[in-house]
């Protein structure tokens, strides 16, 4: 299929299988990213993933600001299909209807269930047990276009983000090869989604971070996996921000704790073990395994307890 001519629009690192797929199969006529950003403490100046990849196998890179700017690329390069992968801005659409076989989108959930910004980590918080990718065709209505493929994905035990993440994109990149290969022929399905089924999937917020200890403890071990590794779940311990990156639910019952200790307030310590430690929740009780002090690396609970003597009743808030 090196003949079709196409235009890829991705930013994060989500798209990188999908961009090493399709140079190797396709005609890559360019690769559009978002402009460079400042990063990190020192606020330097740095490059999308995409643009970095791209730079590697020296495919011509466009970093449109906006629409207008976007819309120039396309006049200057007239692809035949358009592939947008986590590029991270609404085609408005004169964009949309560009290409003469339509733009294509990639996108982590079995949709139409989870639409939106954040279709990994809402999975995760939500304790689903099964997800999946899309490849659709691309209209004015988020994530509501044509479904051409999709493949459905089992959520391991113990996933979080991370892990998934890269599982997804993997997955992602082997359906959008088929699903160009099929649009190259003419012969790529359409089927169009129900919308009475459709749930959203919101970008994260700020609030959403934080561990609140009255949810049962399932509850925040999902919200903890969904947040690692990136930008993590925290707690405040001793007035200071406590980051939460690994835990494990545990039934009171299992616990072998007397039973004042199973009835302290939500976020109390009810157990110090050499390993961990137990958190009492709205239901149930939380094990801590791997945690980030304010200002130190991640560690396993067993070395934060090394140099911290964290004590039975101590309050996390």
């Amino acid at each position: 299929m090196a003949g079709l001519k196409l235009l890829f629009l991705g930013t994060s690192s989500f798209a990188l299988p999908s961009l090493r797929t399709l140079q190797e199969n396709f005609d890559v006529s360019a690769v559009v990213t978002r402009p460079d950003r400042p990063a990190g403490r020192g606020k330097k100046m740095t490059a999308s993933p995409v643009k970095e990849e791209s730079l590697k196998h020296r495919l011509k890179i466009y970093q449109p600001q906006d629409r207008k700017q976007l819309y120039a690329v396309l006049e200057e390069t007239r692809p035949q299909v358009l592939v947008n992968v986590a590029f991270g801005m609404f085609l408005p659409e004169n964009v949309l209807n560009f290409p003469p076989l339509g733009c294509i989108n990639l996108h982590p959930s079995l949709l139409p269930a989870y639409r939106g910004a954040a279709p990994i980590q809402r999975t995760l918080m939500n304790g689903e047990e099964t997800t999946g990718v899309t490849v659709l065709y691309m209209t004015p209505q988020m994530d509501a276009g044509d479904i051409i493929l999709q493949e459905k994905v089992k959520i391991e035990p113990g996933e979080n983000f991370g892990s998934l993440h890269d599982r997804l994109s993997s997955y992602g990149a082997v359906k959008l090869q088929e699903a160009l290969s099929l649009a190259a022929r003419g012969t790529a399905p359409r089927r169009p989604q129900d919308e009475t089924a459709a749930t959203f999937a919101p970008a994260l917020t700020k609030k959403e971070e934080k561990i609140q200890w009255s949810w049962p403890a399932g509850k925040i071990y999902n919200q903890v996996r969904a947040l690692a590794p990136r930008p993590g779940a925290y707690t405040v311990y001793r007035q200071n921000r406590l980051k939460i990156w690994e835990t494990a639910p545990l039934k009171t019952a299992q616990a072998g704790l007397a039973a004042d200790l199973l009835t302290l307030p939500p976020g109390t310590v009810c157990q110090v073990n050499r390993n961990y430690f137990t958190v009492t929740t709205g239901a149930q009780l939380l094990k801590i395994l791997l945690l980030q002090p304010a200002g130190r690396r991640k560690m396993s609970t067993a070395d934060f307890l090394k140099g911290n003597e964290l004590k039975v009743g101590e309050k996390l808030a």
